[in-house]
């Protein structure tokens, strides 16, 4: 990224060398780095000190972008499309100003702008229609209609692309796993400057779309050219027990069905899937195009997890439980059918439901108001056994794991080494070879990294661990592992709209508006 802007600036200096001397200014200022940013503000008839506006990131894309379409006006071009190419290939487009012999300066346009404004509202004030018309008749400031809303709508865009790519962007929550501290249907603002904002990665792309294009059935963007990982300096770190956003760290390889994207490794280890995919191809996807997740972050960089009994331990001390976490629980009732108005009071979601009993996901307090409400209610959590799909998958490490009995495992920190043998080498595989762009073999029972045999591996990033406050209905760390730190998008700030179960038409949880979207 530093290197293309730094490309763009030198080949937009070498144009400013050509277009100085036209414009009356000597041609050595337009190469001299900092010197030539004031002088092109002044050419455009702004304040030399207006330049120091293009020193403040993001606010000088949009400074930069009006001088240089100020610039093109006071060479005579006004058209649209002039317009545009002076944005989109500024660098080039300074350089054609200035060698074409036919481009000649015609003078400072702001100055004769602010004139002709002047003198047209002066003609209104005075009902002067002759006057009005005489100016607007072959006036180069005049837009129809059809172009002035074509500018707002570009800027409209251009802005907003920015402050999501930059600030601040809406997500809404989709899925259940963060119940009941995040439902579905909450609608989010995240902060990209809280934890750094991550420079862009894939840079050919539509703007205000994540991945897919709707109802074109297609990405919204080119893979290539791809710029590595950078960030901006961070306000803070991301915080132990709360929420944060990130991309999903295994979804670069993915077949989507109409509900969910699944990785290649979980079709391939659930053959069920197949039918849920149908003919769907293979989507490999760069970083920042993965698919958003939000869970909290429970571990650390060089902390040690465990879940034992459904209660998790950091570092051997129990971790807080957040307030409204779920389990699946079975309620029976021996006397009554179970109350769907009641459980839809409580916000209860309902899993599967049979005669005199169903199976439902709920918190602490939502239990003792159930018990509260019908004392011949029988509440139980309903146990989780052993799966295949739990990280580090089936290995002798994690053959007896469930989600409510899980580790220890490390958290990997950036600059620590680990023993690396066939015992852990599934748990850090995909950190050594994907994550940080090792080649890793297994040969005759050896494990080589970049064809150097190896007994340890020292980590290149932070890893954090991720987990859904539905403890039970989560798919997180739990099932693919490690969070990297280049997958960090930013902090949930508050809840700005909330939608019952998703859809407006079941109405508004107006309780939820405006609310902390960091509730523990």
């Amino acid at each position: 990224m530093v290197l293309f802007l730094l490309i763009g600036y030198i080949l937009f200096s070498v144009g400013m060398y050509f277009v100085f001397p036209k414009c009356g200014v000597e041609a050595w200022k337009g190469i001299t780095p900092g010197l030539n940013l004031f002088e092109f503000a002044g050419i455009v008839g702004r304040k030399k000190s207006h330049a120091w506006w293009m020193f403040f990131p993001i606010v000088n894309i949009f400074i930069f972008s009006a001088l240089i379409i100020d610039l093109a006006r006071s060479f005579g071009k006004h058209s649209f499309w002039q317009h545009v190419l002076a944005v989109v290939g500024a660098p080039f487009y300074s350089i054609w100003l200035g060698l074409n012999k036919e481009n000649t300066f015609e003078g400072a346009i702001l100055p004769k702008e602010h004139e002709y404004f002047a003198k047209l509202k002066e003609a209104h004030e005075k009902n002067d229609n002759k006057t009005v018309n005489r100016l607007q008749s072959n006036s180069v400031f005049k837009k129809s209609p059809v172009r002035e809303w074509a500018e707002s709508i570009i800027f409209a865009v251009f802005a907003a692309a920015f402050i999501r790519m930059f600030l601040i962007e809406a997500y809404m929550i989709p899925t259940s796993s963060m119940e009941g501290s995040l439902k579905v249907g909450d609608f989010l603002f995240v902060s990209k400057a809280h934890y750094g904002v991550r420079l862009p990665q894939t840079f050919i792309m539509l703007p205000l779309l994540h991945n897919r294009i709707p109802f074109l059935n297609t990405e919204s963007y080119i893979a290539n050219p791809h710029f590595g990982y950078h960030r901006l300096p961070k306000l803070q770190e991301v915080q132990r027990f709360e929420p944060f956003v990130f991309n999903w760290p295994v979804g670069d390889s993915v077949y989507l069905s109409p509900e969910r994207s699944f990785t290649a490794d979980q079709v391939r280890r659930n053959p069920g899937i197949k039918s849920l995919i149908g003919d769907a191809e293979l989507i490999v996807r760069p970083v920042d195009k993965k698919d958003h997740y939000i869970k909290r972050c429970v571990g650390l960089p060089g902390d040690s997890i465990k879940i034992v009994n459904r209660q998790l331990y950091v570092n051997n001390i129990a971790a807080p439980n957040a307030t409204h976490q779920q389990f699946l629980y079975n309620v029976m009732s021996p006397t009554n059918q179970i109350n769907p108005r009641l459980m839809d009071r409580l916000g209860v979601n309902l899993k599967e439901s049979y005669p005199n009993q169903s199976l439902y996901f709920l918190d602490s307090v939502q239990v003792r108001k159930i018990k509260a409400m019908d004392t011949g209610m029988i509440i139980r959590v309903y146990p989780q056994d052993h799966r295949n799909d739990l990280f580090p998958f089936d290995t002798p490490l994690s053959q007896n794991w469930t989600v409510d009995n899980y580790g220890p495992i490390y958290i990997p920190k950036a600059g620590t080494t680990t023993p690396l043998n066939l015992e852990n080498l599934s748990t850090y595989s995909r950190i050594i070879s994907v994550y940080e762009h090792n080649k890793l073999d297994l040969r005759d029972g050896k494990i080589y990294i970049n064809d150097q045999e190896s007994t340890s591996y020292t980590f290149k990033m932070n890893y954090y661990w991720a987990m859904g406050d539905n403890r039970h209905n989560s798919e997180d760390s739990r099932a693919w592992g490690f969070v990297p730190e280049d997958h960090i998008v930013g902090k949930p700030l508050f809840i700005w709209f909330s939608t019952k179960n998703g859809a407006i038409k079941n109405g508004i949880n107006w309780d939820r508006l405006f609310t902390s979207a960091n509730k523990k």
